[in-house]
């Protein structure tokens, strides 16, 4: 039992997220470095080195340079077994992000030191904040032009609403970014750049007073820091770890990931900061990691990982107890006993077969089609369910058909599993079968990828024609008979895979009118997994 509460008590499973652009990917590259799990570390734009990045393993994101789906990475690091989720930054993909979001116990929050806090990261925040889950902040790209770091920490506490407290402090930026000043430690941390970041640096430890900081950052630079320390010492807050275990501090580091200035600092603080997995909520009350019988939930699920054999990887987050590989297990959904296929650890692409995993972990199994997002696995005899994972509401529709109708089949099987991995919905018109189909995306990047991916995995040319309705609603009033809804001219009837029932609007004002004109209708915003 020992052995057990020691395993679960190592693991830290993390989401990073940003704006586009801000870094984050390369950081999590970077993790992998320290970490050893990697010898060389990829750029992701592909830039000045020929590798990409590991987590970004779909054909569209190498050529494109961003990520559009969740990564899974797991690596030892310094005693802890890390899980970290890697999320796609781009809006277009956001629901995404927001699924995996629910398998994290907490988030890395990477900022652009030159852009501030941006679009996508409030957005994403706001999800965090939902859950309450303890947020750490990555200021990075101190290697170039960057705001000041004080105006950077009032920024993040007026727009994000959330207490700070800088853990070190950047000495310089840009050309003269000389390394990060440890507040803690009372020491400054001073680097070298070195093969455009693909390797460890080497780093030295200098007293704050010492003749060779002096020597190595200059008289302003040096003045400067004093000065910082000085101010940060008297006035900003202090590190209060309740707080941050509660989302209500975030602490703040400075850094570079292109060029690895801070990462290890800011890994060792962030590990011994964040605790073990948290408990999970079901419909019969919280459920303890500790908690001997094992369970999980099923958070994404992705067709295709391997082109060659065409399978479909189930991702789930182990909330309690040990899985071992062979064990019976019941997947409440389905109301059936099964064992779970070729259990695997994963490094994006890269798996390798596990023979046990325990609570925190993130483990890939293969899905012959049964599972869905959501879904909870837990142990025969234990029938209960972890909180459902939102579906939101698309914003952009598109009528999609194949050209050539002689590839039908291949058709539906690929719109059907890209469906069921979450990026894209999928509707019909109520009285018809699939012969034309209506795809539902949250960004109009979705549609790209959709096209890129029929086309490359499945081998199905489309033919896509958009649609001018934006807003969508779930028809959650019982007993109502949708043909007998007294609609608009603009309003669309129409029924998801599961056949149930929604309405398509072009105008917000065509909700409310439609409301008024049916007395007991009751709509929703948002689907349930």
């Amino acid at each position: 039992m020992a052995d057990f509460k020691e395993e679960i008590n190592k693991r830290r499973t993390f989401a990073i997220i940003s704006h586009p652009d801000a870094g984050k990917t390369t950081l999590t590259e970077k993790f992998l470095l320290y970490g050893g799990a990697i010898n060389l570390a990829g750029s992701v734009k592909g830039k000045k080195t020929s590798k990409h990045a590991v987590s970004d393993w779909m054909e569209i994101e190498k050529q494109r340079g961003i990520s559009v789906t969740s990564s899974v990475l797991q690596f030892q690091y310094d005693g802890y077994c890390i899980n970290i989720l890697d999320t796609p930054g781009h809006q277009d993909f956001s629901e995404d992000t927001y699924r995996t979001l629910m398998a994290a116990d907490s988030a890395v929050m990477v900022i652009d030191a030159s852009k501030g806090v941006e679009a996508q990261t409030k957005k994403l925040f706001k999800v965090c904040l939902l859950r309450n889950i303890p947020i750490f902040t990555f200021i990075n790209k101190m290697d170039r032009d960057a705001n000041d770091p004080f105006e950077l920490m009032d920024e993040i506490e007026s727009v994000l609403g959330i207490a700070t407290c800088p853990m070190n402090w950047p000495i310089g930026s840009g050309k003269e970014f000389r390394g990060v000043y440890d507040r803690r430690a009372k020491h400054v941390t001073t680097f070298t750049a070195f093969g455009n970041g693909q390797r460890e640096v080497a780093s030295e430890n200098l007293a704050i007073d010492s003749p060779e900081l002096l020597g190595m950052v200059g008289d302003e630079l040096f003045q400067t820091l004093q000065d910082d320390i000085e101010l940060l010492d008297g006035a900003s807050a202090e590190f209060d770890i309740d707080k941050v275990s509660h989302g209500k501090q975030t602490p703040v580091f400075f850094g570079s990931a292109l060029t690895n200035f801070g990462i290890e600092i800011f890994l060792n603080y962030f590990l011994e900061m964040t605790s073990h997995p948290l408990p999970r909520k079901s419909d019969i009350g919280e459920i303890s990691p500790f908690e001997k019988d094992f369970s999980a939930f099923v958070f994404k699920i992705q067709a295709n990982m391997n082109k060659a054999h065409r399978d479909r990887i189930a991702f789930m987050r182990i909330c309690s107890g040990k899985f071992e590989a062979g064990m019976d297990v019941f997947h409440v959904q389905g109301k059936k006993k099964l064992k779970l296929s070729q259990p695997q650890q994963l490094m994006a692409q890269e798996r390798k077969i596990l023979d046990e995993a325990y609570a925190g972990d993130i483990i890939g199994v293969f899905d012959p089609g049964i599972f869905s997002i959501g879904d909870t696995i837990s142990v025969p005899g234990k029938t209960f369910a972890y909180e459902g994972i939102p579906t939101f509401a698309p914003e952009h529709f598109a009528k999609v058909r194949q050209v050539d109708t002689m590839k039908r089949k291949q058709f539906i099987k690929g719109v059907t599993q890209i469906a069921q991995e979450g990026a894209i919905q999928i509707f019909q018109e109520y009285n018809t079968g699939m012969e034309e189909i209506i795809v539902g995306v949250v960004g109009v990047l979705q549609f790209d990828v959709l096209k890129f991916r029929l086309e490359n995995e499945y081998g199905v040319d489309i033919r896509m024609d958009p649609m001018p309705h934006e807003y969508i609603r779930w028809v959650t009033s019982p007993d109502t008979d949708v043909a007998r809804i007294n609609g608009t001219s603009d309003m669309k009837r129409i029924k998801d895979l599961k056949g149930n029932p929604l309405l398509l609007f072009i105008h917000e004002w065509a909700v409310n009118t439609v409301l008024d004109k049916n007395k007991g209708l009751e709509l929703s915003e948002f689907g349930r997994w």
